[in-house]
């Protein structure tokens, strides 16, 4: 009997990449008709293995997919699944951590620039025959800022080179990270509290945990530098945007470029239409590349296992200790 691939939910074109990969593995592929739990369960509860992007895995879920081996998430963060009730099911979690990081980190910088430069107001002004420089100013050089990096993973690692170019000073926060890969990188290591004081623009690269749910709250807001800019292409949740949009009415924060908001799509949000608000909808992992290298990654761990090889990127990786001691 084939093995099966089920695939909670896709974002591609089509899954072809994905379906020649599993092959290999004598797999066949198999998508749920929809995103519903009922229908993903349906695709999957006699699935050796299951691929997913943003649909809930829940431990529900998880506990009527008895032959699973394997949960792959098409991205980097793994928050949309179960995580304990994985590990009990002895199901590895992997995940692609590597597949769109120059995209993220080119993203993170245009946000950045386009606040800063406030490219957005003016073209919106321009288009409407407001030919008008007054209504944009003040607009600062960027040479000699401080650009504060919160989290200093693969792509900030990447973003930190690039605002070096434009002659910016780069520190970074992130608890995981030693001072000696921050000090390769020409970056300063400090902590949360005073990159906060010290930074003009302040960029978000935490992953979703219990701890950093609406990290930026009032309280981290009123730490900032007055009138400093955010830039957020991590998880929404991260920025509770009731917060960030009464810290833009008093100023104490003086522009925000987020490509994630806590509800995706938004239903409404405070900080629709602000001049000083720049959205983007979650495209900054975006390009026909990194969408062919993240469908291949994914699909290539649910091989490694299927053929009885460790994951490249477990999430779990107890998991994988507790089957060899069996």
């Amino acid at each position: 009997m084939a093995l099966l691939v089920a695939v909670a939910d896709s974002v591609f074109p089509n899954l072809d990449l994905a379906r020649a990969v599993v092959a290999r593995a004598g797999a066949e592929l198999r998508l749920s008709p929809q995103a519903t739990p009922e229908a993903i369960v349906a695709t999957a509860r006699d699935a050796d293995a299951v691929l997913v992007t943003y649909a809930k895995i829940n431990g529900d879920m998880i506990g009527q997919m008895k032959k699973c081996k394997i949960i792959s998430r098409f991205g980097i963060g793994v928050d949309n699944v179960d995580l304990e009730a994985a590990t009990r099911q002895g199901i590895v979690v992997t995940k692609v951590p590597d597949y769109c990081i120059d995209e993220v980190s080119d993203h993170a910088m245009a946000l950045l620039l386009s606040l800063i430069r406030k490219i957005p107001a003016s073209s919106a002004r321009a288009h409407a025959g407001r030919w008008e420089m007054p209504a944009v100013v003040p607009i600062h050089r960027l040479r000699g800022t401080v650009l504060g990096l919160v989290g200093f993973g693969r792509i900030p690692q990447l973003v930190a080179p690039k605002a070096k170019a434009f002659g910016m000073r780069v520190v970074a926060s992130d608890p995981y990270v030693a001072q000696p890969v921050m000090q390769q990188a020409g970056v300063d290591k400090v902590e949360f509290a005073e990159l906060l004081k010290i930074a003009d623009y302040v960029s978000i690269h935490s992953p979703l945990l219990p701890e950093t749910r609406h990290l930026f709250s009032t309280a981290v807001f009123n730490q900032m530098k007055p009138g400093a800019l955010i830039v957020n292409t991590s998880r929404g949740p991260v920025v509770d945007e009731a917060a960030l949009a009464a810290a833009l009415d008093s100023k104490q924060i003086g522009g925000a470029a987020l490509d994630v908001l806590e509800q995706e799509p938004p239903v409404s949000s405070p900080l629709f239409g602000r001049d000083n608000v720049i959205l983007t909808p979650h495209t900054s992992f975006y390009s026909v590349e990194s969408l062919e290298e993240l469908q291949t990654k994914a699909a290539e761990e649910v091989v490694r296992v299927l053929s009885g090889q460790p994951p490249r990127n477990p999430v779990n990786p107890e998991v994988l200790a507790a089957s060899r001691g069996k």
